[in-house]
């Protein structure tokens, strides 16, 4: 708007969600590209911009516009190639387009590229925009003393860029379908396991390829983020592999993986690269091992500490020093709600634990126990500072829909207030 590719009208009238806590994805896919789009078609980055945008006074946008495509091309171009005919196709998974398109036949190819240019360059303006606007907001994080974690998946999805584009890293077929995809099998919290359904990747060629396509993938989250969480670290070790088409994750396998060999090429690789290893779950040892080879933090919960039946490594007393502790993470309940649902058992410990006298400041005495252990690093989520209940969890891990990954800060949460206790406890526990 400030550019004026939006005028205030435009956006006053969008209408993205009534309730302001929760967010509306429904309503917002519904609403974001039709203004997106008329913020491209009404700038200097059009494919044939109108008006004053066609001047030479936006030259130099352009040709910075230009510079980004060519610095970006290696996933830019694929990426939103992929976008162009997706949306072209109505949105159909990739493997229900037409067969030429879907194997990327080179004419049928080309001949998208002339015919979804504007589309295309739709979405290399998307891509422009935000990378813009995240390296502003990263360089304001970082000068004020504020670092960013990302959360990087081990996979990606099957209806995505890269399998389409890069079939060869993946256990497909000759037809592009998957021969096997990712989950994890039955435990205590699911009688037929996790069917996830991404593509698994071919750990071989990767390892031909001294891990290529890994390193660029990881050099990208390291230019966006200051330290990378890996997620689900054990598929590195190990990862569980069901076969495509099942309708269970039963009658899956487990199956080596790269271990120790992508984390050296990664070490080859210039600059400190920091790295939290997320290693929560059932670990065996040579889960253990590959963690302590890498030199990688990983993470304790504390809400996984409080089982009175046993001793556990969650629990602040058996930390080392190189690890990260949380009150809890996106997957679990806050801290408030657990206490309220803990067993009755669970509670008496961890009230004795952790020295809570008062049920209304046990998230706090929590909060505290975190900030005065060894761990090298605390994260505490900001519903457990807010001391919110689970209508703020984020996500139930195994379910869809729901309130999953909707909550969010409104204005007003965040006091002067809250800035000083956190600022005292920092001091406090000499996390300065």
């Amino acid at each position: 708007m400030d550019d004026g590719y939006l005028s205030e009208e435009d956006i006053a009238g969008a209408d993205f969600g009534s309730d302001p806590m929760y967010v509306d994805y429904g309503q917002i896919y519904k609403v974001r590209f039709a203004l997106l789009k008329r913020a491209y078609d009404n700038s200097p980055y059009a494919e044939e911009p109108d008006g004053k945008w066609a001047g030479p006074t936006y030259n130099s946008d352009r040709e910075d516009f230009e510079e980004f495509i060519e610095e970006e091309k290696s996933w830019l171009a694929d990426y939103a190639l992929f976008s162009a005919i997706k949306a072209e196709q109505g949105g159909r998974c990739f493997i229900e387009w037409p067969e030429k398109l879907r194997v990327r036949q080179t004419h049928a190819i080309e001949k998208a590229k002339r015919e979804l240019s504007d589309e295309i360059r739709f979405y290399e303006f998307q891509q422009y925009f935000f990378f813009r606007q995240w390296m502003e907001l990263k360089s304001y994080a970082n000068r004020n003393g504020v670092e960013i974690i990302g959360d990087i998946p081990i996979y990606v999805a099957f209806d995505s860029s890269d399998t389409w584009s890069h079939p060869e890293l993946f256990k497909l077929d000759e037809k592009g379908y998957p021969t096997v995809v990712a989950g994890c099998p039955p435990d205590g919290f699911s009688a037929t396991g996790q069917l996830w359904g991404n593509p698994i990747y071919k750990w071989d060629y990767h390892k031909e390829t001294h891990f290529a396509w890994w390193m660029e993938r990881l050099s990208n989250c390291f230019r966006l983020y200051d330290v990378v969480r890996i997620d689900h670290f054990r598929g590195f070790d190990e990862y569980y592999e069901i076969p495509y088409g099942d309708p269970t994750a039963e009658n899956g396998k487990w199956v080596k993986g790269p271990g120790y060999d992508l984390f050296a090429e990664l070490k080859k690789q210039p600059g400190n690269k920091r790295i939290i290893a997320e290693d929560l779950g059932y670990l065996t040892p040579s889960v253990i091992r590959l963690v302590k080879k890498t030199g990688y933090p990983g993470m304790k919960v504390l809400q996984f500490a409080f089982d009175s039946r046993e001793e556990s490594n969650y629990l602040p007393h058996n930390y080392p020093r190189n690890c990260v502790v949380y009150t809890g993470t996106h997957d679990n309940e806050t801290m408030h709600g657990w206490y309220l649902d803990v067993n009755r058992n669970d509670k008496r410990f961890a009230r004795k634990y952790v020295g809570i006298t008062c049920p209304d400041k046990a998230t706090r005495s929590f909060i505290r126990v975190a900030f005065m252990s060894v761990a090298d690093t605390a994260i505490i989520p900001m519903q457990d500072w807010l001391n919110l209940g689970n209508e703020a969890r984020i996500n139930h891990p195994s379910t869809l829909g729901g309130i999953n990954w909707r909550w969010r800060l409104v204005p007003g949460q965040l006091t002067d207030e809250l800035a000083d206790e956190i600022a005292d406890m920092t001091v406090t526990y000499g996390r300065c």
